[in-house]
């Protein structure tokens, strides 16, 4: 038999490594799913667009970095405490059954409560240390709106939860412009009101395709309580309110480009809004939450293209 240790490279290290490999590389894919990364990611990057194409002056790359970084910690304690606090439904769910904590691949334990408070202290102090206080205080309130105020306190006592919680999302546009400028103009407003009318039909959207799931554990998502129909034309009502809102940044300064971005995501948006209302069925509410990101992201990358091109 071959000796392992007289051979170069080792055949044995290399038969190990993939093992390591695949267990560090598991062992992020909990991480990733426990912090709800993906939206942090959208939060980040939202911040870092609203930093830029609001009016002031530049801001060096090291703090667009840092602001990305503390929005995604933030985000990311919030998204791990979500998953803390609601193992008792995600385990019953079949969209959250295989989260972390439900499947073991994390002890659901008291430490875990130390650790999410350790991230977000870390990134609202880094952002108060490196960015100014205003910036920390917003990145800290979206953090608090979908970890207290969604999650313990309106997901399971009323259908209007994610209208309210929904003011999350506009704190991480509100933290990038901070950071440009504490005294908020209209643009930053602006899409902060983007951001709070875009979170209920994207929500909703994914409620109506997940209804069976919802009503099963209790949580009186809109179309649980209202039905699909009434859910649906909730959609299309705030999808249009949504598309009204994203059109008047090019009113007080944002140019065409992110006017063509803001009309081709939103008709987008509208379309598949129109298909769920005449037949709200689980494959057009999927295709409705799938267009909400779309139209969010058109959004986002036409406003960088405006700013970068035009601005």
């Amino acid at each position: 038999m071959r000796n392992c240790t007289q051979t170069i490279p080792n055949p044995c290290r290399n038969s190990v490594r993939p093992w390591k490999q695949s267990v560090w590389l598991q062992r992020l894919q909990q991480l990733s799913n426990l912090m709800k990364l993906r939206i942090g990611i959208v939060m980040a990057a939202t911040s870092v667009v609203t930093l830029v194409v609001t009016p002031g002056p530049a801001v060096p790359a090291w703090q667009v970095l840092v602001l990305a970084l503390t929005v995604l910690m933030a985000a990311g304690a919030a998204g791990a405490f979500n998953q803390y606090y609601e193992t008792d439904i995600d385990a019953r769910m079949r969209r959250t059954h295989d989260r972390p904590f439900i499947t073991g691949a994390l002890t659901h334990n008291r430490w875990w409560l130390v650790m999410i408070g350790a991230l977000l202290i870390s990134g609202v102090g880094a952002a108060a240390l490196l960015l100014n206080t205003i910036a920390a205080i917003y990145i800290f309130m979206g953090a608090f709106f979908y970890a207290v105020i969604y999650t313990v306190w309106l997901k399971r006592r009323t259908s209007m939860n994610i209208v309210i919680g929904g003011a999350s999302g506009s704190f991480a546009v509100l933290a990038g412009a901070a950071v440009v400028d504490p005294q908020l103009g209209a643009v930053p407003v602006l899409l902060a009101i983007v951001l709070f009318l875009w979170t209920p039909p994207h929500f909703w959207s994914l409620a109506i395709a997940r209804r069976d799931d919802y009503a099963a554990v209790g949580v009186p998502m809109l179309p649980v309580t209202a039905g699909n129909q009434v859910a649906a034309w909730a959609v299309l009502a705030h999808t249009l309110l949504l598309v009204g809102a994203s059109i008047m940044p090019f009113f007080f300064g944002l140019g065409w480009i992110y006017l063509v971005g803001a009309l081709a995501g939103g008709g987008y948006f509208i379309h598949h809004a129109l298909r769920l209302v005449r037949e709200p069925s689980t494959k057009n509410g999927m295709r409705s939450f799938f267009a909400s990101l779309a139209q969010l992201l058109l959004l986002l990358l036409f406003a960088l293209l405006d700013a970068a091109l035009v601005g």
